[in-house]
């Protein structure tokens, strides 16, 4: 019995590893955050492939039950993932208003450009006059 689950969790950290890869070929995760993402594979295929590393784990922290180690280190790696993503969205917030201010500076000045300007912008050429 514990064969198969541990199989199974084999498979299934390959498989998000193996995901990982494609989303970073295919260009729709960029390697700064699939970082991250690798570290979580990994811990979750060492717990997979080393059983007693979380029974010598829990041995070390002083916890009687081990599985509930496994769910401090998934919510410690949730909380990690989602810190990072914290700081990525503020990051890019910012950006975003300083962009927009700069746009509405932008357009702005050639509102103010075209209405200040004296000359008149012609059609076709029929329409300019010649003095003389």
């Amino acid at each position: 019995m514990y064969f198969k689950i541990q199989l199974v969790s084999i498979v299934v950290s390959i498989l998000i590893t193996a995901s990982i890869f494609q989303l970073i070929r295919k260009r729709k995760l960029l390697e700064r955050y699939s970082l991250l993402w690798f570290g979580s594979a990994i811990i979750l295929l060492l717990f997979s492939i080393w059983r007693d590393l979380l029974e010598k784990l829990a041995l070390m922290l002083g916890v009687e039950y081990a599985p509930s180690v496994l769910l401090v280190v998934i919510i410690f790696c949730g909380f990690v993932l989602s810190l990072h993503f914290s700081v990525v969205i503020s990051k890019l917030t910012e950006q975003n208003k300083i962009l927009a201010q700069e746009l509405a500076i932008l357009k702005y000045d050639i509102k103010k450009q075209q209405n200040s300007s004296n000359t008149k912008m012609f059609d076709s050429p029929d329409e300019i006059k010649v003095k003389g």
